[in-house]
Protein backbone atom coordinates (compact mmCIF):
# COMPACT_ATOMS: atom_id res chain seq x y z
CA UNK A 1 0.00 0.00 0.00
CA UNK A 2 1.17 3.52 -0.84
CA UNK A 3 1.33 4.69 2.77
CA UNK A 4 3.89 1.95 3.50
CA UNK A 5 6.21 2.70 0.56
CA UNK A 6 9.85 3.42 1.29
CA UNK A 7 12.71 4.63 -0.91
CA UNK A 8 14.10 1.68 -2.87
CA UNK A 9 11.05 -0.61 -2.55
CA UNK A 10 10.44 -2.92 -5.51
CA UNK A 11 6.70 -3.18 -6.08
CA UNK A 12 4.20 -5.29 -8.00
CA UNK A 13 0.79 -3.95 -6.95
CA UNK A 14 -2.66 -2.94 -8.18
CA UNK A 15 -3.53 0.75 -8.55
CA UNK A 16 -6.19 2.98 -10.01
CA UNK A 17 -4.89 5.33 -12.70
CA UNK A 18 -6.22 8.62 -11.36
CA UNK A 19 -4.64 10.81 -14.02
CA UNK A 20 -2.14 10.50 -16.88
CA UNK A 21 -0.45 12.83 -19.33
CA UNK A 22 2.32 12.55 -21.86
CA UNK A 23 5.58 14.48 -21.65
CA UNK A 24 8.65 14.92 -23.82
CA UNK A 25 12.13 14.51 -22.37
CA UNK A 26 14.37 17.54 -22.93
CA UNK A 27 17.44 15.31 -22.78
CA UNK A 28 16.58 12.93 -25.65
CA UNK A 29 13.27 14.19 -27.07
CA UNK A 30 11.61 10.84 -26.25
CA UNK A 31 8.08 10.58 -24.92
CA UNK A 32 7.28 9.50 -21.37
CA UNK A 33 4.18 9.19 -19.18
CA UNK A 34 3.33 11.04 -15.97
CA UNK A 35 0.89 8.78 -14.11
CA UNK A 36 -0.95 9.54 -10.86
CA UNK A 37 -1.55 6.24 -9.05
CA UNK A 38 -4.02 5.65 -6.22
CA UNK A 39 -4.96 2.97 -3.74
CA UNK A 40 -7.10 3.24 -0.62
CA UNK A 41 -4.23 4.70 1.40
CA UNK A 42 -3.33 7.62 -0.86
CA UNK A 43 -1.82 8.74 -4.16
CA UNK A 44 1.68 8.74 -5.59
CA UNK A 45 3.17 10.08 -8.82
CA UNK A 46 4.74 7.64 -11.28
CA UNK A 47 6.97 7.99 -14.34
CA UNK A 48 7.22 5.57 -17.24
CA UNK A 49 10.23 6.75 -19.14
CA UNK A 50 9.52 4.84 -22.34
CA UNK A 51 6.19 4.46 -24.12
CA UNK A 52 5.66 0.98 -25.55
CA UNK A 53 3.00 -0.27 -27.94
CA UNK A 54 -0.31 -0.47 -26.09
CA UNK A 55 0.77 1.71 -23.16
CA UNK A 56 -1.66 4.50 -24.00
CA UNK A 57 -4.54 2.01 -23.70
CA UNK A 58 -3.23 0.50 -20.48
CA UNK A 59 -2.28 3.76 -18.75
CA UNK A 60 -5.65 5.42 -19.18
CA UNK A 61 -7.51 7.42 -16.52
CA UNK A 62 -9.96 5.15 -14.69
CA UNK A 63 -8.17 1.89 -15.49
CA UNK A 64 -7.21 -0.49 -12.70
CA UNK A 65 -3.79 -1.92 -13.49
CA UNK A 66 -0.99 -4.03 -12.05
CA UNK A 67 2.20 -1.98 -11.85
CA UNK A 68 5.74 -3.32 -11.62
CA UNK A 69 8.39 -0.80 -10.68
CA UNK A 70 10.58 0.78 -8.05
CA UNK A 71 9.91 3.49 -5.47
CA UNK A 72 12.45 6.33 -5.53
CA UNK A 73 12.89 9.59 -3.65
CA UNK A 74 12.83 12.68 -5.89
CA UNK A 75 12.91 16.24 -4.53
CA UNK A 76 11.92 15.01 -1.05
CA UNK A 77 8.91 13.09 -2.38
CA UNK A 78 8.46 9.42 -3.20
CA UNK A 79 7.54 8.51 -6.74
CA UNK A 80 7.34 5.27 -8.72
CA UNK A 81 9.62 4.44 -11.63
CA UNK A 82 7.19 2.32 -13.66
CA UNK A 83 8.76 -0.58 -15.55
CA UNK A 84 5.52 -2.00 -16.94
CA UNK A 85 1.82 -2.19 -16.33
CA UNK A 86 -1.03 -4.47 -17.32
CA UNK A 87 -4.80 -4.38 -16.92
CA UNK A 88 -5.75 -6.85 -14.18
CA UNK A 89 -8.50 -8.59 -16.13
CA UNK A 90 -10.53 -9.47 -13.04
CA UNK A 91 -13.38 -8.01 -11.04
CA UNK A 92 -12.26 -4.98 -9.08
CA UNK A 93 -12.89 -4.50 -5.38
CA UNK A 94 -13.05 -0.70 -5.29
CA UNK A 95 -12.60 -0.68 -1.53
CA UNK A 96 -8.94 -1.60 -2.23
CA UNK A 97 -8.22 1.28 -4.60
CA UNK A 98 -10.51 4.16 -3.62
CA UNK A 99 -9.62 6.41 -0.70
CA UNK A 100 -12.51 5.86 1.68
CA UNK A 101 -14.27 7.99 4.23
CA UNK A 102 -12.58 8.10 7.67
CA UNK A 103 -15.98 7.04 9.07
CA UNK A 104 -17.43 3.72 7.84
CA UNK A 105 -20.24 4.24 5.34
CA UNK A 106 -22.62 2.19 7.50
CA UNK A 107 -22.29 4.76 10.29
CA UNK A 108 -22.74 7.61 7.84
CA UNK A 109 -25.95 6.06 6.48
CA UNK A 110 -27.25 5.62 10.01
CA UNK A 111 -26.64 9.31 10.77
CA UNK A 112 -28.13 10.36 7.43
CA UNK A 113 -31.31 8.38 8.21
CA UNK A 114 -31.46 9.97 11.67
CA UNK A 115 -31.37 13.49 10.23
CA UNK A 116 -33.77 12.60 7.44
CA UNK A 117 -36.24 11.26 10.02
CA UNK A 118 -35.81 14.25 12.32
CA UNK A 119 -37.45 16.66 9.85
CA UNK A 120 -41.13 17.17 10.77
CA UNK A 121 -42.45 19.70 8.22
CA UNK A 122 -44.49 17.74 5.71
CA UNK A 123 -43.38 19.69 2.62
CA UNK A 124 -39.73 19.31 3.58
CA UNK A 125 -40.23 15.58 4.25
CA UNK A 126 -41.92 15.05 0.89
CA UNK A 127 -39.21 16.88 -1.04
CA UNK A 128 -36.44 15.03 0.79
CA UNK A 129 -38.13 11.68 0.15
CA UNK A 130 -38.64 12.46 -3.54
CA UNK A 131 -35.04 13.58 -4.08
CA UNK A 132 -33.41 10.64 -2.33
CA UNK A 133 -35.71 8.07 -3.90
CA UNK A 134 -34.07 9.11 -7.19
CA UNK A 135 -30.48 9.73 -6.17
CA UNK A 136 -29.77 7.78 -2.97
CA UNK A 137 -27.43 5.14 -4.49
CA UNK A 138 -25.15 7.75 -6.03
CA UNK A 139 -25.45 10.07 -3.03
CA UNK A 140 -23.91 7.54 -0.64
CA UNK A 141 -21.02 6.62 -2.96
CA UNK A 142 -19.94 9.83 -4.69
CA UNK A 143 -17.17 12.12 -3.46
CA UNK A 144 -18.04 15.71 -2.59
CA UNK A 145 -15.31 17.10 -4.84
CA UNK A 146 -12.90 16.19 -7.63
CA UNK A 147 -10.09 17.53 -5.44
CA UNK A 148 -9.70 19.51 -2.22
CA UNK A 149 -12.41 18.77 0.36
CA UNK A 150 -14.08 15.35 0.86
CA UNK A 151 -12.66 14.06 -2.44
CA UNK A 152 -12.96 10.40 -1.44
CA UNK A 153 -15.32 7.43 -1.69
CA UNK A 154 -18.52 8.25 0.29
CA UNK A 155 -17.27 11.83 0.63
CA UNK A 156 -20.62 13.38 -0.30
CA UNK A 157 -22.60 11.69 2.47
CA UNK A 158 -19.71 12.32 4.90
CA UNK A 159 -19.76 16.06 4.15
CA UNK A 160 -23.56 16.16 4.32
CA UNK A 161 -23.80 14.36 7.67
CA UNK A 162 -21.01 16.50 9.11
CA UNK A 163 -22.90 19.65 8.13
CA UNK A 164 -26.11 18.31 9.67
CA UNK A 165 -24.26 17.71 12.95
CA UNK A 166 -23.07 21.32 12.98
CA UNK A 167 -26.54 22.58 12.06
CA UNK A 168 -28.11 20.59 14.90
CA UNK A 169 -25.85 22.30 17.45
CA UNK A 170 -26.46 25.74 15.93
CA UNK A 171 -30.23 25.28 16.08
CA UNK A 172 -29.99 24.56 19.80
CA UNK A 173 -28.11 27.82 20.30
CA UNK A 174 -30.15 30.07 17.97
CA UNK A 175 -33.73 29.14 18.83
CA UNK A 176 -35.38 31.19 16.08
CA UNK A 177 -33.73 29.19 13.32
CA UNK A 178 -35.98 26.72 11.50
CA UNK A 179 -34.48 23.31 12.25
CA UNK A 180 -36.45 21.67 9.44
CA UNK A 181 -35.28 24.16 6.82
CA UNK A 182 -31.65 24.16 7.89
CA UNK A 183 -31.36 20.36 8.16
CA UNK A 184 -33.19 19.95 4.84
CA UNK A 185 -30.82 22.48 3.26
CA UNK A 186 -27.79 20.57 4.58
CA UNK A 187 -29.15 17.27 3.27
CA UNK A 188 -29.94 18.73 -0.16
CA UNK A 189 -27.27 21.37 -0.71
CA UNK A 190 -24.85 19.25 -2.79
CA UNK A 191 -27.22 16.70 -4.31
CA UNK A 192 -26.54 18.21 -7.74
CA UNK A 193 -23.06 16.67 -7.57
CA UNK A 194 -24.51 13.27 -8.48
CA UNK A 195 -25.04 14.80 -11.94
CA UNK A 196 -22.11 17.24 -11.90
CA UNK A 197 -19.64 14.33 -11.47
CA UNK A 198 -19.26 11.11 -13.46
CA UNK A 199 -18.93 8.81 -10.42
CA UNK A 200 -16.63 7.79 -7.56
CA UNK A 201 -13.88 6.26 -9.74
CA UNK A 202 -11.37 8.71 -11.29
CA UNK A 203 -13.95 11.43 -10.70
CA UNK A 204 -14.25 14.22 -13.25
CA UNK A 205 -16.85 16.76 -14.33
CA UNK A 206 -19.61 15.74 -16.71
CA UNK A 207 -20.77 17.96 -19.56
CA UNK A 208 -23.72 19.04 -17.37
CA UNK A 209 -21.31 19.71 -14.53
CA UNK A 210 -19.15 21.98 -16.64
CA UNK A 211 -21.99 23.80 -18.37
CA UNK A 212 -24.51 24.12 -15.52
CA UNK A 213 -22.84 23.19 -12.20
CA UNK A 214 -24.15 21.43 -9.11
CA UNK A 215 -25.74 24.53 -7.56
CA UNK A 216 -28.15 25.13 -10.43
CA UNK A 217 -28.62 21.39 -10.96
CA UNK A 218 -29.60 20.99 -7.30
CA UNK A 219 -32.18 23.78 -7.52
CA UNK A 220 -33.64 22.18 -10.65
CA UNK A 221 -33.90 18.81 -8.87
CA UNK A 222 -35.87 20.38 -6.01
CA UNK A 223 -38.11 22.20 -8.48
CA UNK A 224 -38.75 18.98 -10.39
CA UNK A 225 -39.64 16.99 -7.26
CA UNK A 226 -41.88 19.74 -5.88
CA UNK A 227 -43.82 19.82 -9.15
CA UNK A 228 -44.13 16.03 -9.25
CA UNK A 229 -45.53 16.01 -5.72
CA UNK A 230 -47.64 19.13 -6.36
CA UNK A 231 -46.01 20.98 -3.47
CA UNK A 232 -46.62 24.71 -3.73
CA UNK A 233 -46.00 27.67 -1.46
CA UNK A 234 -42.94 28.89 0.38
CA UNK A 235 -41.04 25.72 1.33
CA UNK A 236 -39.78 24.69 -2.15
CA UNK A 237 -38.94 28.33 -2.85
CA UNK A 238 -36.94 28.66 0.37
CA UNK A 239 -35.09 25.38 -0.25
CA UNK A 240 -34.21 26.41 -3.82
CA UNK A 241 -32.94 29.73 -2.50
CA UNK A 242 -30.76 27.95 0.05
CA UNK A 243 -29.23 25.75 -2.64
CA UNK A 244 -28.63 28.68 -5.00
CA UNK A 245 -27.02 30.75 -2.23
CA UNK A 246 -25.02 28.08 -0.39
CA UNK A 247 -21.59 29.16 -1.66
CA UNK A 248 -22.20 32.49 0.04
CA UNK A 249 -20.77 34.80 -2.62
CA UNK A 250 -21.37 35.23 -6.32
CA UNK A 251 -17.64 35.07 -7.01
CA UNK A 252 -17.71 31.59 -5.39
CA UNK A 253 -20.39 30.41 -7.82
CA UNK A 254 -23.67 31.26 -6.06
CA UNK A 255 -26.18 32.86 -8.46
CA UNK A 256 -27.73 34.75 -5.52
CA UNK A 257 -26.59 35.86 -2.08
CA UNK A 258 -28.13 34.39 1.10
CA UNK A 259 -31.30 36.32 1.96
CA UNK A 260 -32.69 34.26 4.88
CA UNK A 261 -31.16 33.23 8.20
CA UNK A 262 -31.18 29.58 7.18
CA UNK A 263 -29.53 30.31 3.82
CA UNK A 264 -26.84 32.38 5.52
CA UNK A 265 -26.13 29.68 8.09
CA UNK A 266 -26.07 26.98 5.41
CA UNK A 267 -23.38 28.87 3.49
CA UNK A 268 -21.32 29.38 6.65
CA UNK A 269 -21.62 25.73 7.71
CA UNK A 270 -20.66 24.55 4.23
CA UNK A 271 -17.58 26.77 4.16
CA UNK A 272 -16.54 25.73 7.66
CA UNK A 273 -16.85 22.03 7.01
CA UNK A 274 -15.15 22.09 3.61
CA UNK A 275 -12.25 24.27 4.73
CA UNK A 276 -11.56 22.30 7.90
CA UNK A 277 -11.46 19.14 5.80
CA UNK A 278 -8.96 20.79 3.43
CA UNK A 279 -6.80 21.74 6.39
CA UNK A 280 -7.06 18.28 7.99
CA UNK A 281 -6.04 16.74 4.67
CA UNK A 282 -2.95 18.97 4.51
CA UNK A 283 -2.09 18.26 8.16
CA UNK A 284 -2.28 14.50 7.59
CA UNK A 285 0.88 14.52 5.46
CA UNK A 286 3.11 16.49 7.86
CA UNK A 287 4.45 16.16 11.39
CA UNK A 288 3.79 18.44 14.35
CA UNK A 289 6.02 21.50 14.21
CA UNK A 290 5.97 21.66 10.40
CA UNK A 291 4.21 23.86 7.87
CA UNK A 292 1.87 22.52 5.20
CA UNK A 293 2.37 23.09 1.51
CA UNK A 294 0.45 26.06 0.14
CA UNK A 295 -3.29 25.30 0.24
CA UNK A 296 -5.41 26.45 -2.68
CA UNK A 297 -8.58 26.75 -0.57
CA UNK A 298 -6.81 29.30 1.66
CA UNK A 299 -5.46 31.62 -1.03
CA UNK A 300 -2.31 29.45 -1.22
CA UNK A 301 -1.38 30.15 2.40
CA UNK A 302 0.67 27.72 4.48
CA UNK A 303 -0.51 26.51 7.90
CA UNK A 304 1.55 25.48 10.90
CA UNK A 305 0.75 22.20 12.69
CA UNK A 306 1.21 22.85 16.41
CA UNK A 307 2.41 20.26 18.89
CA UNK A 308 -0.44 18.74 20.89
CA UNK A 309 -0.93 20.39 24.27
Amino acid sequence: MINNFRDGDVIDEIFLVKNVNKGISVANNNGYLNVTLQDKTGVIEGKKWSIEDGDLEIFKTGNVIMISGQVNMYKDRLQVKILNGRITGKDVDYSDILIESPIPVEQLIEKYKYYLGSVKNNDCKEILAGVFEKYYADFINYPAAVSNHHDFYHGLIYHTVSMCSLAEVICKHYREISYDLLISGCLLHDVGKVIEFNGPVATKYTIEGNLVGHISIGAMIIDEVAKEKKIEGEVPLLLKHMILAHHGKQEYGSPVLPATREALLLSMIDEMDSKIMCLDKAYSSIEEGEFTDRIYAFENRQFYKPHKL
